[in-house]
This record gives structure tokens, C-alpha cells and sequence, in this order.
């Protein structure tokens, strides 16, 4: 049997995705409007209170395309506390106004393919710790995927010797590293918790740069031999101040 990675797992996250429902909303008052998003936006301040204190993060997205109208994207140290979250959005007014079309459980992860041996306690290496437990960046863009790696015939990612792997995905982490200071990526594993085994979420302030990296990732062997990709999802931030005037009918 081949050698199975080993992962650092850090924050537990939740991608959910919403339509809105927007003759339901157009059809209610701009007093009854403007009282549901007080309601939300009194959850998002508790949610930024939880991320000053370094123990999760959130980021809110208006997804472009019709595969759905927002993104709320949570991480959490625990799946009790995102379960938790996602049952008091459902229990608020707004969310009478949408409808789920996609979500996302999977928790923040690192493997020894990138991380690497050490006699240290990793979970005790500030670099390493900023990558598990991160303070999602507020970039104007987001784009979020899952995938799988490829498990057919000779093209069986799980069936290669560790050395292999690990020299794949170090070529392949050449690539994104190139993208420094563009685009920043987490990357959370699903395998147990979700369809896909990984999802993708990267961050930029020019949305221009997700294609250009995708592409690019796209002529390297992980990919191009063993990647399997699921539905891209592409979005531009919504802070708290914008909010209103989103949801402004």
C-alpha cells in the first residue's frame, strides 16, 4: 500500500451559498427591510468580534453568475460552532429571503507534501499556525472550487510511492508561489466530510489573476495527469458597509 500523507488540520470551514429571493424581498417594506438587515448585520459584528480575538473568521462575497447570488464562506476551531452559526443565519429573517443552493464542509489543511518533516511541534510553528488557524483576507475577489485527484488506470494519484507525490506537488507549489503577493490561497480537505476532497479558495484584488493561475496550474502534471475540478464559483467582496446597498430594492 502506498504511503498515505499526513495532514495538519487547523480551522473547520463552511462555503454557503445562497439565491436570493428577490421579488419575496422587493415585495416587503423598506422599514421591514431595513429591520432584517439590522438583524444580520448585529450577527456580523459578533462574527468580527470572534475574529479580533483570533478564534475564526468569516468573509461574505455577491457571486457573479446564477449558480447563486452570495457566498458566506465561516471558519471555526470546531464543526459544532460552524453548525451552530449556519442554524442561527437559517433562524434570521433575511434567510426567509433565500434559498441554499450549494455548500461546502471541510476543514483547514497543510501536508507533509508542503510542510515537511521537523522535530518541532508544527502546531507550534507561527508560519505553519498562520496557514492553519488564518484571518481571511478581505480581497476584492474570491474564487472558490473543489476537486479530487484522479484515481483511474495508470492515472491513479493514490497508487504513486510517497517520493513521487512529493516531488509532483512541490513543482506543482512552485507555481502558486509565483503568485505571491497576487492571489492568496487556502486550501481545505474534505475527504470524510464532503463529495470532493479538497477545496480551493483563493483571494485577489485583480480577479484577472484566478485565471491566469488556474490556467497556468493547468499545463502542470498535477493537474493536467491527476486533477479532477468541480464548479468554479467567482465573486467580489461584500463588507458589512455594502451590505445595504446590495440589498437595497
Amino acid at each position: 500500500m502506498s504511503e498515505a500523507a499526513i495532514t495538519l488540520d487547523g480551522w473547520y470551514c463552511l462555503h454557503d451559498f445562497r439565491t436570493i429571493n428577490w421579488p419575496a424581498w422587493k415585495s416587503i417594506s423598506t422599514e421591514e427591510r431595513e429591520q432584517i438587515l439590522a438583524e444580520f448585520h448585529a450577527m456580523i459584528e459578533k462574527w468580527e468580534q470572534t475574529e479580533a480575538k483570533e478564534q475564526g473568521s468569516h468573509a461574505i462575497y455577491s457571486i457573479v453568475g446564477q449558480k447563486a447570488d452570495i457566498m458566506l464562506m465561516l471558519l471555526r476551531p470546531t464543526m459544532q460552532e460552524l453548525n451552530e452559526i449556519e442554524n442561527a443565519f437559517n433562524k434570521t429573517r433575511l434567510a426567509e429571503f433565500t434559498i441554499p443552493t450549494y455548500s461546502y464542509v471541510s476543514v483547514v489543511e497543510l501536508s507533509n507534501y508542503m510542510v515537511g518533516e521537523s522535530d518541532g511541534d508544527p502546531y507550534q510553528n507561527p508560519h505553519v499556525r498562520s496557514r492553519l488557524y488564518p484571518t481571511l483576507p478581505k480581497a476584492e475577489h474570491v474564487c472558490f472550487y473543489p476537486m479530487d485527484k484522479r484515481r483511474q488506470g495508470e492515472d491513479n494519484w493514490y497508487m504513486l510511492p510517497m517520493d513521487d507525490r512529493r516531488s509532483l506537488m512541490r513543482s506543482h507549489g512552485m507555481i502558486g508561489r509565483s503568485y505571491a503577493g497576487k492571489v492568496k490561497q487556502i486550501i481545505t480537505g474534505s475527504v470524510g466530510f464532503d463529495d470532493w476532497e479538497w477545496g480551493v479558495t483563493l483571494f485577489a484584488d485583480d480577479v484577472l489573476q484566478f485565471k491566469k493561475l488556474v490556467y497556468e496550474m493547468r499545463f502542470d502534471e498535477v493537474s493536467a495527469r491527476y486533477g479532477e475540478f468541480g464548479s468554479f464559483y467567482v465573486g467580489n467582496i461584500l463588507n458589512p458597509t455594502e451590505l445595504s446597498r446590495y440589498f437595497h430594492a
